[in-house]
């Protein structure tokens, strides 16, 4: 995306596609590796808005993307499981195409451009896969679900294909399961990806005021990770929330698009990510509007901060995810026992899972090509816990070297979750009460980071560079303070420049 940014090399997608090869040839079902066996991905296609001819920015589908590397809409790619010959289809574009949209590009320029060994027009499709295949070759289609989203992937189809023996059970599970480990090549796209949200978090400590609206520090965000990093994509919406809003886990959508005037004095929990080649960061930030925590505001913020670091020291490859998720609860409860907020035995608190009354969300997630990255609950790994706050893990794994992880335990002071734990006498014994009323309104704190397992550990992507201490960011945010970057009583004719 120019000088400033990473040049990411195709060789990225030939290593994956040989990696998906190596899988699939050890397959237990012969089917994987026969020969005249070929893998066929379908690409995202070009959408409009409703039944207008407005047209979304073009996100391309991300096991496409993991394969190929095209970011053009309206693609197909074969690979041949035997071989590792790769053919890419595009569209045959009329000549008006030059008029309205731009150059038509040659499938040789394409061949160079995404360094494989063919590429065709989507109308000779049937002829090339079928000289791919042979007349007893199989197709291998995509087909399955998204632990997530609970949806469906994109399964190849094209004019002809009821012609081919297709199977569509295979190739799914081991496109899920090479997309869990990630390469040198992709750990540094997530690298440049992490720290580019890193910066721009950092510009919003430095920019924001009390009196701004939380969408004008959303922009600042969004501004700097197109801008400086070439990020013309989000991976999700971003969360700004401010007050109570920060004790709202998914905050910034439509229904509640980021709109509240920050005040002074109020909590900030800002979860925003930049993407870059497709690939994604996730990253929180929770501050002080005015750059000073309050004392109640410290107590929770690093409660957050003590059970992100207990679990940062003990992340490692053999480690459950599940027990992560454990002794991030255990940590933040033993500081808020501390600070008075609890009271009772650790232990007997775990037994009745009281950590998921301030934070019922899961410590994290895999993170790749999507935010919530494929794999948390492919068949033969754990299935998901049923105890609150544990069933929203998107995984329970056992860790291994090159999973790419985000680690955001929180707190949070959600009246419906303290309304049923006080009226639960299992869970109520350990609230003091008076403690619960003061922190009613308070919102929220949530710290968030993305990290790789490593042979003996893990890495931070963002290599440290967010300030995560009280002290740190009450330094960060003393020296925006002093540059007068925004003026919230700006009359109506300054804005428009009058």
């Amino acid at each position: 995306m120019g000088e400033h940014t990473l040049r990411v090399p195709m060789t990225l997608h030939a290593e994956n596609r040989e990696r998906l090869r190596t899988r699939l040839q050890a397959h237990s079902n012969a089917v994987a590796h026969a020969p005249g066996t070929v893998v066929l991905l379908q690409g995202g296609d070009d959408t409009t808005r409703y039944s207008a001819d407005a047209e979304h920015v073009f996100h391309q589908e991300t096991y496409f993307h993991w394969a190929f590397g095209v970011l053009e809409p309206g693609w197909y790619g074969a690979i041949d499981v035997n071989t590792g010959r790769t053919v890419l289809f595009c569209p045959r574009l009329p000549e008006e195409y030059a008029t309205w949209m731009g150059n038509i590009v040659t499938p040789d320029q394409y061949r160079a451009r995404y360094q494989v060994d063919e590429v065709r027009y989507i109308d000779e499709i049937s002829d090339v896969l079928r000289g791919m295949t042979g007349e007893n070759g199989t197709l291998l289609t995509l087909r399955g679900i998204n632990t997530d989203s609970g949806k469906t992937t994109l399964e190849a189809g094209f004019d002809g294909i009821g012609r081919f023996q297709v199977n569509n059970a295979i190739l799914h599970d081991e496109m899920a399961e090479c997309r869990v480990h990630k390469t040198k090549a992709e750990l540094d796209v997530l690298r440049f990806a992490a720290r580019v949200s890193a910066a721009a978090h950092r510009a919003v400590m430095c920019k924001i005021r009390p009196g701004m609206k939380e969408y004008q520090l959303e922009a600042i965000f969004q501004h700097h990770t197109y801008y400086h990093g070439g990020c013309r994509h989000q991976a999700y919406t971003n969360i700004c929330g401010s007050g109570c809003n920060a004790a709202i886990l998914h905050y910034g959508h439509a229904g509640a698009p980021n709109a509240r005037t920050v005040g002074d004095g109020d909590i900030c929990l800002f979860d925003m990510g930049a993407e870059y080649y497709c690939y994604t960061s996730d990253i929180t930030c929770s501050f002080p509007a005015n750059g000073k925590f309050t004392s109640d505001q410290k107590i929770i913020y690093n409660a957050v901060l003590a059970a992100s670091r207990a679990v940062m020291a003990a992340v490692r490859p053999g480690v459950s995810w599940v027990e992560m998720h454990r002794l991030a609860y255990r940590t933040m409860l033993a500081a808020l026992k501390e600070a008075g907020i609890v009271t009772g035995d650790l232990d007997d608190m775990m037994k009745v899972n009281l950590g998921a009354v301030f934070q019922p969300h899961g410590l994290g997630h895999l993170l790749g090509l999507d935010v919530h990255d494929v794999g948390g609950y492919l068949e033969g790994n754990p299935s998901r816990p049923l105890r609150a706050g544990f069933r929203s893990l998107r995984t329970a794994r056992t860790l291994e070297e090159g999973m790419v992880l985000t680690i955001e335990p929180g707190c949070y002071f959600i009246d419906h979750l303290l309304n049923q734990a006080l009226a639960n006498p299992e869970q109520a014994r350990f609230l003091v009460p008076n403690a619960i009323e003061r922190f009613r309104g308070f919102g929220g704190v949530r710290i968030e980071d993305d990290i790789v397992v490593t042979a003996d550990g893990m890495e931070d992507l963002s290599g440290g560079t967010i300030p995560r201490t009280v002290e740190e960011i009450e330094s960060l945010m003393a020296e925006g303070q002093q540059e007068d970057v925004f003026v919230p009583q700006l009359h109506a004719e300054q804005k428009l420049g009058h």
